[in-house]
């Protein structure tokens, strides 16, 4: 398995086991984050999440809100340092892609989240 799907398999079984030390490894201490859902929890108006504790928080809250959230595995693009997960929602029963970038040490440092 090519590790792009290594990655998308280790995140979805992790979000939907609403683990959040193990959704939060896949990411560095200083991870930018931005979605149109952010907004809703954190009052964020651009939808920007800066940095690993802020990420948590807001996980944290959105776990608690939708306690029986999964996500379901469409496909999986890889780039140049990053990849592309294209996912369905229950929150939003709506298609997601979610692109990340990662650094050096294969940790996440920047991620946005696309809704359908």
């Amino acid at each position: 398995m090519p590790v792009g799907e290594d990655f998308a398999q280790a995140w979805i079984e992790a979000w939907n086991q609403h683990d959040l030390a193990a959704i939060l490894s896949h990411y560095a201490e200083d991870v930018v984050f931005t979605s149109p859902s952010a907004t809703r929890i954190t009052g964020e108006p651009l939808g920007r999440v800066e940095g690993k504790a802020a990420l948590a928080a807001y996980w944290g809250a959105a776990l608690r809100q939708v306690p029986d959230l999964t996500f379901t595995l469409r496909g999986v693009f890889g780039g140049v340092n990053g990849l592309a997960l294209r996912y369905h929602s229950s929150r939003t029963d709506a298609e997601v892609v979610e692109v990340i970038r990662f650094g050096p040490d294969g940790l996440a440092v920047e991620a946005s989240a696309y809704y359908e």
